[in-house]
């Protein structure tokens, strides 16, 4: 998954924008405010289970935070650098199937869609990824397969 939008803000589709109280509502599809859910992770805060930290990922893709998405890929598997393509506005991200990946858990699965519109058109990934807890409890993304 690679893009992101320069302003990191986007319409009612799913998502960053402004709530009813003029927060900015997460864009990682949850309904809650950014400061209250994906944004204490972007902060350094570790992601309590592998949704989360998928969670949070999209949103960094939809906010434009190459230094998190970095930090928080599985060093097993985190490339070097990564640079975000400011022209693919990500939109939306629904959550198909979660297995493992809780707080017992050392491993766990994430399938998801993530929605985003390129210069092309309407882009539709659909990943199954999979993620580790490493020995500092810290939840990290490995790889995924499209599905």
């Amino acid at each position: 998954m690679s893009g992101t939008r320069a302003d990191g803000a986007a319409g009612s589709d799913g998502a960053a924008g402004s709530g009813s109280n003029g927060a900015l509502v997460c864009p990682c599809g949850s309904g809650s405010d950014y400061a209250e859910c994906c944004g204490p992770l972007h902060a350094g805060e570790p992601a309590p289970s592998a949704e989360r930290l998928m969670r949070s990922r999209f949103s960094a893709f939809a906010l434009g935070l190459p230094d998190y998405l970095l930090a928080s890929w599985d060093p097993e598997t985190r490339p070097a650098t990564l640079e975000l393509d400011v022209d693919v506005i990500w939109r939306r991200l629904v959550v198909r199937d979660v297995s493992g990946g809780g707080a017992e858990d050392a491993s766990g699965h994430v399938a998801f869609t993530a929605v985003a519109r390129g210069p092309g058109g309407r882009i539709e990934l659909r990943e199954r990824g999979r993620f580790r807890c490493g020995a500092s409890g810290r939840w990290g993304y490995l790889d995924g397969v499209e599905d």
